[in-house]
């Protein structure tokens, strides 16, 4: 490992490392606009030159790699000289939009200007202009203030595997952009606003609303798929501004999914903020006391076992267990939180979770993917295995749709069939299984979701076993899963107790009049139309297809609006922070159904949030764990022969998916630009 010294400071680092990774571990600040830690080193900007003894000249420490015995200043006037020049240079064209540029409180350029920048300019002749170009409903490119760091360039095309930026023309007159214009189709194409280290690419939802400095910054968790990544909720007043990403190494290092990202704005539109009641044929506003009243009052009358609950894609773990103890002492087993009716969750823990972990990636060596397309159902999952990709020596093949996955892939074919070869190790495949270190499997919903769901998840198992996918500090089955909430449930085992009813069973009895009460908790995803006579509670945070069928609304909150566990797909155990408050007169989830518990003479013993956060640890110890906790593998699936219908992915329109991103004037004109497009040039439905 070489040493060297920098600022007559001695470190010792790896070799390969950089002049500024170095500076970096020393706490020692070099200024720079191109260099991000997660994208190839460019060397463009030239902003972070350094003094190296025996060069004849400034270095760019970016792209320097450390070498033994070197010296480097960082502080000298020969250096300070140097960035000065550079940021004369970047200042010449740049214009002065400071005052109506969305980028100013947060702007590296700014930051940078206040320590290198001159009082004065000297540059008289005209500055150049670029003409308004267009990226879509998501990002607002004024690219005259762009500086050629070439950091979205490089996002685009390496991490998100979508090469539709680059520069055109030469010297100064090029120009970042799109080479035929067209909106950037990437799902992970918001980080570019992040990277962005002047106001050239901005949050085109968010322009002109707010300013950084007038915002609240909360700490949470996103919930609009199973990757659980970390986020930071921007909000003033009571008003979710934005949703910008936090670095997590093992869950979503410093990238966001765009639905994540820009679908905020639904939580202002079509909200349930007052109980309602259906009288003679029309929903009509209550208060709390008659709305609980009218439903405890039908849970009084009915039998256990003619009273079922279904849970949402987005029910937080303590509503669920709240509402599973309610059920359970009212005598009802009919319970089930798979609204997709996935054959899943009855065996061990290992047979449901990505045990693999998302970080874990990086370390496998071959891949099969079964029934999933993960740059729809998890973004930022499939920017991990382009990442994993990237380095080389990585085969991947899948078994389901033909799709673009922003990697190469070996497409096997989209029937069952196939998993059953491999399984037995006629298939070539499975060789390649066999002869990698750390192989792994992703199954997904769109296999699981299926009448022979639970032959498909034998089969991988199958595989698992037979390929040594399962082995000493390596389990190479993974389930991915799309619903926030959907781990948490099976944890907590909302699921149907003994003689209790899934999903099917539940929707069948409803219309055939064999249940009388169907509890709905935020689960839209149901044909309602099944529900028949039933007496249906809805309880959510959004007039969706859920609350349209119900005779009963009990308003509930939303992420954003409550203190909230979930566990993601590799069974991480996060929580949301509350941002805002609920609007009107809704309330958390779990209150609500505390208050009903009292209303319906039920004691659920608790009366708090630790005293429900302490009821899910005694429910399943996994509650209590930091970080995902290891599954115990064991038998699961069953035997049989599958359908010989083709596996495809469960998301159709990534940008609408739940109640949030459907109310979404956003996630609709996504919609219409993508998915609208891409239908037309198929000749497919919507």
């Amino acid at each position: 490992m070489p040493k060297l010294t920098i600022d007559g400071r001695e470190v010792e680092v790896e070799a390969g490392t950089t002049i500024m990774q170095a500076a970096d571990l020393l706490g020692i600040e070099i200024p720079r606009f191109c260099y991000h830690e997660r994208l190839a080193i460019a060397g463009n900007c030239r902003m972070c030159l350094v003094e190296v003894e025996k060069s004849p000249k400034p270095v760019a420490s970016c792209a320097m790699p450390v070498g033994e015995g070197m010296v480097v200043k960082t502080d000298t006037p020969t250096v300070l000289k140097a960035r000065k020049g550079v940021m004369e240079f970047l200042l010449i064209n740049h214009p002065l939009d400071c005052p109506i540029c969305d980028q100013g409180g947060e702007c590296d350029l700014q930051d940078e200007a206040m320590a290198y920048g001159g009082d004065r300019g000297r540059y008289k002749e005209e500055k150049r202009a670029v003409k308004e170009k267009s990226y879509g409903p998501l990002v607002k490119p004024i690219m005259t203030r762009c500086i050629h760091c070439t950091r979205c360039v490089r996002f685009i095309t390496d991490v998100a595997g979508v090469p539709e930026l680059g520069g055109t023309f030469r010297g100064e007159h090029l120009e970042i952009g799109t080479y035929v214009e067209k909106a950037l189709s990437s799902e992970l194409s918001g980080n570019i606003i992040d990277l962005c280290p002047v106001g050239a690419l901005t949050n085109k939802p968010y322009a002109f609303t707010a300013r950084s400095w007038e915002l609240k910054k909360t700490e949470s968790i996103d919930v609009f798929d199973a990757v659980g990544a970390n986020i930071r909720v921007d909000t003033r007043g009571n008003q979710v501004m934005r949703v910008i990403p936090r670095v997590n190494d093992d869950v979503n290092e410093e990238w966001l999914g765009d639905k994540s990202r820009f679908a905020v704005d639904g939580l202002l539109r079509q909200r349930l903020d007052r109980p309602y009641v259906r009288k003679d044929g029309k929903l009509v506003a209550v208060s709390w006391a008659e709305a609980l009243a009218a439903v405890a009052g039908k849970l009084k009358s009915l039998e256990g076992g003619r009273i079922a609950a279904l849970a949402g894609d987005m029910a937080d773990a303590e509503a669920m267990v709240a509402a599973k103890d309610l059920f359970t002492k009212l005598g009802s087993a009919n319970l089930d939180c798979r609204q997709d009716g996935a054959r899943i969750g009855t065996g061990p823990r290992a047979s449901y979770l990505f045990n693999t972990g998302i970080a874990g990636i990086e370390e496998a060596d071959a891949l099969l993917l079964i029934g999933t397309n993960p740059r729809k159902e998890a973004p930022v999952l499939n920017a991990r295995i382009r990442k994993r990709y990237t380095k080389g020596k990585f085969p991947i093949a899948s078994v389901g749709p033909r799709t673009n996955l922003t990697y190469k892939y070996q497409h096997l074919g989209a029937e069952a069939a196939v998993l059953a070869a491999i399984a037995d190790g006629s298939h070539p495949f499975a060789a390649t299984l066999k002869a990698a270190q750390k192989p792994m499997l992703v199954i997904g919903q769109g296999a699981l979701a299926r009448l022979d769901g639970d032959i498909l998840l034998g089969l991988a198992r199958k595989i698992a076993e037979t390929c040594g996918l399962v082995k000493d500090g390596w389990n190479g089955f993974n389930v991915l899963h799309t619903a926030a909430a959907r781990v948490g449930g099976l944890d907590l085992g909302f699921l149907p107790g003994s003689g209790g009813r899934d999903v099917e069973a539940i929707l069948s009895g409803a219309e055939k009049g064999e249940i009388g009460l169907v509890y709905l908790l935020g689960a839209d995803e149901i044909d309602t139309q099944r529900l028949g006579q039933a007496f249906v509670v809805y309880q959510g945070s959004h007039g969706d297809a859920g609350a349209h069928r119900a005779d009963v609304i009990l308003p509930g909150a939303a992420y954003t609006e409550k203190d909230a566990t979930f566990v993601n797909t590799e069974g991480r155990v996060q929580q949301t922070r509350l941002a805002v408050f609920p609007p009107g007169e809704a309330k958390e989830d779990w209150k609500i159904l505390r208050a009903l518990a009292e209303q319906a003479g039920v004691d659920l013993g608790y009366n708090d949030l630790e005293g429900v956060r302490a009821r899910l640890v005694a429910v399943n110890p996994v509650f209590a764990a930091e970080g995902p906790a290891a599954a115990a593998w064991g038998a699961f699936g069953a035997e049989g022969q599958p359908s010989s219908d083709p596996l495809e992915s469960p998301i159709d329109n990534y940008y609408m998916t739940d109640p949030i991103s459907r109310a979404s004037q956003t996630m609709a004109e996504c919609t219409a630009t993508f998915v609208g497009c891409a239908h037309k040039r198929t000749g497919t439905n919507g």
